[in-house]
């Protein structure tokens, strides 16, 4: 049955109208505070929505390129680590030059052998200073970006942590017969010492910047969420009070609904 075969009074008519004004405000507020949100979807604010929906895209944009810094500094750490490793190995080797210049022929050429065996585990140790495959003592490059086009970044260079690559520190000449044997070799642990130093100073460089641009990034993300939020988060407080006046509007509707009714109800009463 179509609604305009049913005849209401003019009275009746505007408060059903008013009641599904008022059951209608009791289900947005209803929604707003099951979801905590003013703006649910874009129809109920287009602008805001879309604005806010921007903010929450580049914010998850930042957390990307912020888990990548996380693992940019672990990859730096662990290229440290291994070169606190490999100093250790080449303050060991220096206490063997020392140990050698006291030493008779045969003592110098076991000392030779074992200068020659914490050669190979500085090259070990370097070839197992990398994470997630990127090892910075094997001379390789890391890329870390800043930004979401990649406009802000900065490159992290390794170097050759072996004794035959940047370190250049020779095996052990001729057993160490002769004296300046012994001191060539010293010669190269010092320079090698220098090396790593030097190294060492360039990555806690690069370390410090990757670390500011990551708090940086955490509290621009935490910007960006507060905003969003801003947008389309309901005040609790005031859609609680809403609900509350709503229900009692609508608890008046349906009374006043049921007065209107008695006009028409009394005109039954005289066919009785």
């Amino acid at each position: 049955m179509a609604i305009n075969d049913i005849s209401l009074t003019a009275g009746m008519r505007s408060n059903l109208v008013s009641l599904q004004e008022t059951v209608n405000l009791l289900n947005r507020t209803q929604e707003r505070l099951s979801t905590g949100k003013k703006v649910n979807s874009a129809l109920d604010d287009p602008t805001a929505f879309f604005a806010s929906q921007a903010l929450l895209q580049r914010a998850s944009d930042l957390s990307a390129l912020k888990d990548g810094m996380g693992q940019a500094i672990q990859t730096v750490k662990a290229a440290d680590a291994g070169i606190k490793g490999i100093t250790s190995l080449i303050q060991q080797a220096r206490g063997l030059t020392q140990a050698a210049r006291t030493a008779n022929t045969d003592g110098r050429e076991a000392l030779a052998a074992q200068f020659d065996e914490i050669l190979n585990q500085i090259d070990a140790l370097a070839a197992d200073s990398g994470y997630q495959g990127t090892n910075l003592l094997a001379g390789a490059t890391l890329t870390v970006n800043f930004n979401e086009d990649g406009s802000s970044s900065l490159d992290v260079l390794g170097f050759d942590a072996t004794t035959g690559g940047d370190l250049a520190i020779d095996g052990a000449t001729n057993d160490w017969v002769a004296d300046t044997d012994i001191d060539a070799a010293l010669a190269d642990l010092d320079a090698a010492l220098g090396t790593l130093r030097a190294q060492s100073s360039t990555l806690s460089s690069n370390l410090s910047v990757i670390t500011t641009r990551q708090d940086f990034t955490t509290n621009l993300i935490n910007a960006l969420t507060e905003g969003s939020d801003k947008l389309v988060l309901a005040d609790m407080n005031e859609e609680g009070a809403n609900m509350l006046m709503l229900q009692t509007r609508q608890s008046l509707g349906i009374t006043a609904l049921s007065l209107s009714s008695q006009a028409a109800q009394s005109v039954i009463a005289l066919f009785r």
